[in-house]
């Protein structure tokens, strides 16, 4: 069995830049936005980290910004 993504096997070098700028787009929205959530929802800043956290990681396993464009 195969386990590594079809994107994986076709992914350009090229890509990388576009792909690390958009992970740092996405980080720092997603830090403000996560703790906020957390707050709104009455509970510690850090679980919203803590939420956000594995929901990145599994898109960055699963998928790819040629998906999203």
């Amino acid at each position: 069995m195969n386990f590594i993504p079809g994107w994986v096997r076709n992914y350009q070098k090229s890509w990388l830049s576009g792909d690390m700028v958009a992970g740092v787009i996405v980080t720092v929205m997603l830090i403000p936005q996560s703790l906020a959530y957390a707050l709104l929802a009455g509970l510690p800043p850090e679980v919203g980290l803590y939420a956000s956290i594995l929901p990145i990681i599994a898109y960055a396993m699963l998928g790819s910004s040629m998906t999203l464009a």
